[in-house]
């Protein structure tokens, strides 16, 4: 019941601010597939927060932090999402701060992740969560200046490309990664293992975005919204997924 109502809480509060982002929105066209698209996800990560929030009190309570700040991943990006859906569809438009926005909460949020996880199983080290975080916003900040024309949009790549090379070391190489080696967890190991080829895999889209969409503009705008658009809902809602996988093989449900 406890879980019920908190689930409750927190849906009405979503829904809340996504109707009052989108009290002017004129409807959504049937052959608008970008704003089809935003919608899409938007029910995704609605769909994910209300699981994450349900499921956060059946697993080992080590894991349940993570859990819960996967919920808060999907749950920004749902009311950020309908904010972006909303002036899509007014204005033809999508403006880069809105992503950034975005970003600049639950991108770092996903860095802590992985020090969360670790922390469900054994003692770790602090640096390692500072080291993400850092990373992480130096990655963000970086690309998020040049594409502002703050600074050189080059310069800004490099500096945003840094972060990114910075991260990945961290997670395959550095200390993060040979702690989750030696952790002996095997659904931890399992899930650090797909963690990194998301932010990998998953995330050389926006890196990709930025050149081919803003430095070169060799794809156009509608294009890069829905790469985008897909890329967000696997790299958010899947990363989550794992974690909650994770969390239910390691230390069993309602433990």
């Amino acid at each position: 019941m406890n879980k019920l109502k908190m689930f409750g809480i927190a849906l009405v509060g979503l829904i809340g601010l996504s109707g009052a982002a989108n009290a002017e929105t004129v409807l959504l066209a049937s052959d608008d597939f970008v704003g089809i698209s935003f919608w899409i996800i938007s029910m995704g990560m609605l769909a994910s927060t209300a699981f994450f929030f349900m499921e956060r009190g059946s697993v080992a309570a080590g894991w349940r932090t993570s859990v819960t700040v996967a919920g808060l991943i999907t749950g920004i990006a749902f009311i950020h999402y309908m904010y972006m859906r909303g002036v899509w569809v007014q204005t033809g438009d999508s403006p880069t701060v809105y992503r950034y926005i975005d970003w600049l909460i639950t991108v770092p949020l996903q860095m802590v992740e992985f020090y969360l996880i670790l922390s469900a199983v054994r003692k770790v080290s602090s640096g390692i969560f500072w080291r993400l975080l850092i990373g992480s916003l130096v990655m963000l900040i970086g690309g998020y200046c040049g594409e502002a024309g703050y600074i050189n949009p080059m310069l800004g790549f490099v500096i945003g490309m840094g972060g990114w090379i910075y991260v990945l070391y961290e997670i395959f190489s550095g200390e993060a990664g040979k702690t989750a080696a030696k952790s002996g967890n095997k659904a931890l190991v399992t899930a650090f293992g797909a963690l990194r080829m998301i932010v990998t895999v998953g995330w050389c889209i926006y890196p990709l975005g930025y050149v081919f969409g803003y430095l070169t503009g060799g794809v156009d705008a509608n294009s890069l919204n829905v790469i985008y658009n897909i890329a967000d809902f696997v790299n958010k809602i899947a990363f989550g997924l794992v974690i909650w996988a994770a969390a239910v093989s390691s230390g069993g449900r309602g433990k």
